[in-house]
């Protein structure tokens, strides 16, 4: 990278973030109110994961006993929390293996009831826990880079305090099983899988399933190579298993987390619908943009980068309308940059443009659930850091939340002249009216503006006469690297532990133009619309 361009561009973007003196012509917005598809999107099409490598000491499961990140996971349901990752398929369940005995932690309020009141572990705990982290966070790290995995043990308590987190927050628990317990025929062995499903049958835990991570890249991390077909085998395999229990046998059960759809890839996938395809609720694949190692300012703001997602999802959606049409297509696993996430940029404001350019085009296109890596853990790409502040990122997500309902509507933009402008990208809902603050009919319609200068956006004729609530998000501190988000000018921060801030939309008057700051994005509610469509 030569240093000096990327400065002078680095400032650039930093003044211009924000900026208010519009240089062009309003941009024309074409709005048709009717649905792109006939099934709505899942209610948790935004949902979260939290990699298996929290996990590879026990110990540091304990952080999912926060109070402040329960009731920051909260504020995203209804959601699925995905355990799962790469470090999954070197998890190994030991029921017999105590580890709140054997890592030396004080658990509070040891038998009460309710287990959704107060932390889990004393906060002395939890400071010696934080002082620790940065060290198994490089490990994490360390591991990921050079992949090599080593086996790690979870315990019961591993699985109590994830689905006490879930259960707490408000989330359906996905977990991730180990894939790469074989036996010498290469067949899956499902035996250390039973005893941890076993436990929570026990337990009468409810959770849904997934078998493995990435297979087309086992080879490559652990030297053992699943064929597609093979896998498929394993998953039914899988689904016989949890046949056996009555309460698993109408469990979820997702796969196979494909990697990005590369020509090998694509044909794994296509060998595993043909094997397995049937026993499985809904495709799961992977989806990233840049390496996290690699990756520039410019590649967060770039627009061409951003469509390379589009033709990825149309392939794997033609693979599976060719093999197990009607399925469900979900991203089980996707975030901005992969290695864990681009340091200063992943957690920081511009990787918005990626993150809801992704919600807004996956839903456009289809994709039923979109599962964020991560909700907090390891790397730069969570939502939560490791103090559990929330990241721009989640802010985002959760007035994305808020607003947007699961009818997709059709929403483009021209310029005066009638050619399509590229760096204004819309995306068109109804509006969620779960919040009691809109109606039915409402619609919201969401839009990032990668151009260096304001931008304004007119309605359409018919909607010209209607009020619209703004919610401008623009970085903290006027840069694009901030750590803080404004929502129409204000800090968005938690009250408290127990209580997350009000989101409060700017009201216009009919007929304002919507006005997009250079390098910002934002949502418009159109109240009293009376969209057929959305009532």
């Amino acid at each position: 990278m030569n240093i000096p361009c990327y400065i002078v561009f680095l400032a650039a973007v930093h003044v211009q973030a924000g900026s208010s003196n519009a240089q062009e012509p309003p941009v024309e917005l074409h709005l048709l109110l009717k649905t792109i598809s006939k099934t709505p999107l899942n209610p948790s099409f935004l949902s979260v994961t939290i990699d298996g490598s929290l996990a590879s000491e026990p110990k540091y499961i304990a952080f999912l006993g926060s109070q402040k990140l329960i009731t920051l996971t909260k504020g995203l349901s209804p959601a699925f929390l995905r355990f799962g990752g790469t470090k999954s398929d070197f998890l190994f369940f030991d029921p017999t293996r105590n580890s709140s005995v054997e890592e030396n932690i004080t658990w509070s309020r040891p038998g009460k009831q309710d287990v959704c009141k107060g932390s889990d572990v004393h906060s002395s705990e939890q400071q010696k826990l934080w002082a620790l982290w940065p060290a198994q966070e490089q490990a994490i790290l360390k591991e990921d880079f050079y992949e090599t995995y080593k086996n790690a043990t979870i315990t019961k308590h591993t699985i109590d305090l994830l689905y006490r987190f879930a259960k707490c927050s408000g989330l359906h628990l996905i977990f991730g099983l180990n894939a790469l317990v074989r036996n010498k025929n290469a067949h899956w062995n499902s035996s250390n899988a039973k005893l941890l499903i076993d436990y929570c049958d026990s337990k009468k835990y409810n959770l849904s399933w997934e078998l493995g991570n990435e297979p087309n890249s086992f080879k490559k991390k652990s030297g053992v190579y699943i064929d597609g077909s093979q896998l498929g085998k394993d998953f039914i395999t899988l689904h016989d298993l949890l046949g056996k229990y009555r309460r698993y046998k109408t469990s979820g059960l997702f796969g196979p987390d494909i990697g990005q759809p590369k020509k090998s890839s694509q044909k794994m996938l296509q060998r595993f619908l043909k094997a397995g395809g049937k026993a499985i609720n809904s495709i799961t694949w992977h989806h990233y943009y840049v390496n996290g190692r690699t990756a520039s300012v410019e590649d967060f703001v770039n627009s061409d980068i951003l469509d390379t997602l589009s033709s990825e999802i149309k392939t794997v959606l033609k693979i599976v309308n060719e093999t197990v049409p009607g399925k469900a297509v979900w991203l089980g696993e996707t975030s901005s940059a992969y290695g864990g996430g681009s340091p200063g940029l992943s957690n920081t404001y511009i990787d918005g443009f990626m993150w809801l350019d992704k919600l807004g085009m996956s839903a456009k296109l289809g994709i039923d659930v979109v599962m964020r890596q991560a909700l907090f853990g390891a790397g730069s790409y969570n939502l939560v850091d490791s103090d559990f502040e929330p990241l721009p990122d989640y802010w985002l997500s959760l007035v994305f939340k808020n607003l947007v309902g699961s009818i997709v509507l059709n929403a483009t933009t021209k310029s005066s002249n009638h050619v399509k402008v590229g760096n204004i990208r819309v995306y068109l809902h109804c509006t969620n009216i779960n919040n009691h603050k809109y109606k039915a009919g409402d619609v919201t319609l969401f839009a990032l503006n990668l151009n260096n200068y304001t931008q304004e956006m007119k309605l359409p004729s018919f909607l010209s006469g209607k009020f619209v609530d703004e919610y401008l998000l623009l970085p903290g501190d006027g840069g694009l690297l901030s750590t803080t988000v404004l929502l129409n000018g204000q800090v968005l921060k938690m009250v408290d532990e127990k209580t997350l801030p009000d989101l409060n939309g700017k009201q216009l008057l009919p007929g304002s133009s919507l006005t997009l700051p250079s390098m910002s994005f934002g949502f418009f509610v159109v109240k009293d619309v009376m969209a057929s469509d959305c009532l």
